[in-house]
């Protein structure tokens, strides 16, 4: 961890709106430095970048959000989950803090940003997607009745209640572990005490059910390539050596990219950022200086 990483400064909490809804990102600070922005994965939080922010806040003003349905940000009514919605979410976070801007982003958030870095080019100026290429549930299916049936079920499927609750703080960050072992044990109270809420008899998790039903226009697995080729600012794509999602050197999906350069982490899973931290800040930081802003 570099030594200019301040252990004890906390973020500022703040809010804006897209597509009618309230959304969270807490603000590292440096306003004066150029916008970097943090975008988690599926059923994550903000909070969970605490470590990435702190090793970039002298060089960056870092902002972490929070995606729609997750964190404190508000719900989406209906099913309105997909990567077209959260890409959008990912351009109007961008216009809060300027653009163009450099963002870093994890699993599920980095197909949405992809998407969004297709889409609006000229809002991005470095891009970093952490096992974000090939993970997501992507309907299978051409549009046809046989499609709406199936994501129809599923979500009629979501409306019965199915969270668990767990008795205190401590038992929800045992089932954190459980899904990833290699989280920092001493950021590990702040990422389960902000992934939960207080209900009657304990705690549940605040990230809306609904978050994985998507939508029934998302975007389909085999046209996602279509927007790695239309991403225009320097990508690095970091895959992590023991996860399910490791890219080998040579992979094909790095010439799909126009500008792409791959950092494999070995003894790294799916969560690389925190299974190897410090490699991790390395590499990205490498990435920077051999690619510096357009002044």
């Amino acid at each position: 961890m570099p030594e200019s990483a301040d252990e004890s400064f906390q973020p500022t909490q703040k809010f804006f709106e897209s597509q009618r809804l309230r959304l969270s990102y807490w603000d590292w600070g440096n306003e004066d430095a150029p916008p970097l922005v943090l975008v988690h994965g599926g059923r994550d939080h903000s909070r969970q970048w605490d470590k990435v922010a702190r090793a970039f806040r002298d060089r960056f003003h870092v902002v972490a959000l929070d995606m729609r349905g997750h964190g404190d940000s508000e719900w989406a009514l209906g099913s309105q989950y997909g990567l077209p919605d959260m890409a959008l979410d990912v351009v109007r976070m961008i216009e809060t803090v300027g653009a163009p801007a450099t963002v870093i982003c994890h699993s599920y958030g980095a197909q949405a940003t992809t998407v969004a870095a297709a889409t609006y080019p000229e809002m991005f100026a470095r891009l970093v997607a952490i096992e974000g290429v090939a993970s997501g549930v992507i309907r299978r299916l051409e549009m046809n009745p046989e499609w709406i049936r199936e994501w129809g079920d599923k979500a009629r499927e979501s409306e019965k209640p199915r969270m668990r609750v767990y008795k205190t703080i401590d038992e929800a960050a045992e089932r954190m572990l459980e899904q990833n072992a290699g989280l920092p044990r001493d950021l590990l109270p702040t990422i389960a005490g902000y992934a939960v809420k207080p209900v009657e008899g304990g705690f549940v998790w605040k990230f809306d059910g609904w978050v994985l039903n998507r939508t029934s226009m998302e975007v389909r697995r085999d046209e996602l390539p279509r927007f790695w080729a239309a991403v225009k600012c320097p990508t690095l794509l970091v895959s992590g050596g023991v996860s399910h999602l490791r890219i080998e050197p040579g992979n094909p999906v790095l010439n799909i990219f126009p500008d792409a350069r791959l950092a494999l982490i070995e003894g790294a899973a799916h969560w690389v950022h925190h299974d190897k931290l410090d490699e991790f800040v390395e590499r990205v930081s490498g990435f920077f200086d051999a690619v510096p802003l357009k002044s």
